[in-house]
């Protein structure tokens, strides 16, 4: 069981949360076939106060993790063919969170790289919120998962990142505008090599025939 403490260190609005998730470990134990990784970069995601957050037009089947208490992981199924993991924040009902963008294996490395393909650069192991979670062996059945408890465990540092070693900035990846330059949600290490590139959002193509209508949210 996990101390109080800790939990209690998540139990904040994830824009509080991430500087203290990065550096922190989260371990999956398979079958007794573990892996760690160090988290090295995270995403805020608010609640319906984010446009860019699956939790912004209220709860619903697959969002429900979000909503329950911190701790816990909210897995969902993205692009039809990935998973990827986040660590619920906040206190019950508020359904923020830091969705795991990117880290670098510690323990686990040849188990990792098997899940992953093994990827010539080993930097590529889980740089990546769905290279992460399939390095972990992350998937939708893990959803609702108590990350202080087997077979998670979840290790956060003594103390938050300190400010001159944390960076932040825009979301990847994220459609109109939650993922603006006035939601700098995106939180890593300096320097870290392990942090994914900053890629923005590409709109969605529509078809010719689909008219403005098509158009609207």
């Amino acid at each position: 069981m996990a101390f109080a403490s800790e939990r209690e260190r998540l139990a904040v609005p994830a824009t509080q949360a991430a500087p203290q998730l990065l550096g922190a470990v989260l371990t999956h134990d398979v079958d007794g076939e573990r892996v760690s990784v160090r988290i090295t970069e995270v995403e805020a995601y608010m609640g319906d106060a984010d446009p860019g957050s699956h939790a912004f037009r209220g709860q619903t089947a697959r969002n429900a993790t979000m909503f329950g208490p911190a701790g816990h992981l909210y897995v969902y199924f993205t692009y039809g063919m990935h998973y990827c993991a986040n660590i619920v924040c906040g206190t019950e009902g508020d359904a923020t969170g830091l969705l795991l963008r990117a880290g670098e294996i510690v323990e686990g490395t040849e188990i990792a790289a098997v899940r992953r393909g093994n990827p010539r650069n080993p930097l590529d192991l889980a740089r990546g919120p769905a290279r992460l979670a399939q390095a972990l062996g992350i998937s939708r059945p893990l959803d609702g998962a108590d990350v202080f408890a087997h077979p998670l465990h979840l290790a956060l540092p003594a103390e938050p990142v300190r400010p001159e070693l944390l960076s932040t900035g825009p979301r990847v990846g994220v459609s109109g505008p939650g993922g603006s330059d006035e939601y700098p949600w995106r939180y890593w290490l300096t320097g870290d090599p392990t942090v994914s590139k900053y890629r923005p959002a590409q709109p969605r193509k529509q078809p010719a025939s689909a008219g403005a209508a098509a158009l609207r949210p």
